[in-house]
């Protein structure tokens, strides 16, 4: 299946938000999340199918001001 992750162009073979974050290595880490524009939470992650051509943003928590 063929996405866009931050931007870029990835192809994956699993089918949820969960085993994207996995395999582009985001799996443990404090993330937020959103597909299309729309925020995702961590708890349904897992039961968040992904389709073809989808948009994916993964954003890490800064600290700063």
């Amino acid at each position: 299946m063929k996405l866009q992750l931050n931007g870029a162009p990835v192809e994956m073979q699993g089918a949820t938000l969960t085993d994207l974050l996995e395999a582009e290595g985001f799996g443990g880490a404090k993330v937020a999340t959103a597909v299309n524009g729309m925020f995702v939470p961590a708890p349904l992650r897992a039961g968040h199918v992904l389709n073809d051509g989808d948009s994916i943003e993964v954003l890490a928590p800064m600290q700063g001001g």
